[in-house]
């Protein structure tokens, strides 16, 4: 039957209900994407942004794609207040960035995440009260991964100097006041490979990763302020 003419079956009263509630989401969703919008980036609840970066870690080793992509969702509205769909577009950027290095064999595959992490930065520069460059954080962000890959081939520090100058390049203060939140974030980074490398990471070893990133929010909550 012509689906036309099942819609004309339908009372008229109905019918204008459906498209009201139609025009609404649309209107909503208008509005959720592309309405300006402004947070403070300094301010956050590091204990919840650590938790779910806890979470987040064990979903991304895990390979649990879905289950990241909604955390990740739910971080971006904690932490910078983005509202639904907006989060969801940003942590979509995200996730098929940090899966995209995962698959990676060498730089040259790395660098395919570049676009999603300049997407996701853009994405918080927009909302965000900071003059950052979503650009220069990208690259930023994507050289800790490589050296975080290849941590065997860099001398011990440089994966805090690179967590260090991301954080620093967000939040437009000098990288030496992340000295802590970074060391603090690589050694939870070193426990969880040397753990992974030996047989497999324990929930002993999570609650002591979860201690370390709760650590390192909370100091970097205290050098943004």
């Amino acid at each position: 039957m012509n689906p036309f003419r099942l819609l004309l079956r339908i009372p008229k009263t109905v019918r204008l209900t459906l498209a009201g509630l139609g025009l609404a989401v649309l209107v909503w969703a208008a509005w959720d994407l592309w309405w300006p919008r402004h947070t403070d980036m300094r301010t956050f609840d590091p204990d919840e942004i650590a938790r779910l970066d806890t979470a987040m870690w064990r979903s991304y080793y895990a390979k649990e794609r879905l289950t990241l992509f909604l955390q990740l969702g739910e971080l971006l509205r904690k932490q910078y207040r983005l509202p639904f769909l907006r989060s969801q577009v940003t942590a979509w950027h995200a996730a098929r960035a940090a899966f995209v290095f995962k698959d990676g064999k060498q730089r040259a595959d790395y660098e395919k995440a570049l676009p999603d992490l300049v997407a996701f930065y853009a994405d918080l520069r927009k909302v965000g009260n900071i003059e950052f460059d979503p650009n220069r954080a990208a690259r930023l962000e994507l050289e800790w991964w490589i050296i975080h890959r290849e941590r065997k081939s860099h001398p011990p520090r440089d994966l805090d100097r690179a967590l260090a100058n991301t954080a620093g390049e967000v939040y437009q203060q000098p990288s030496d006041s992340f000295t802590e939140h970074a060391r603090l974030r690589a050694q939870a980074m070193i426990i969880r490979d040397t753990k992974a490398e030996a047989g497999g990471v324990t929930e002993e070893d999570w609650k002591e990763i979860d201690r370390l990133l709760h650590e390192s929010w909370r100091s970097l909550g205290r050098a943004v302020k």
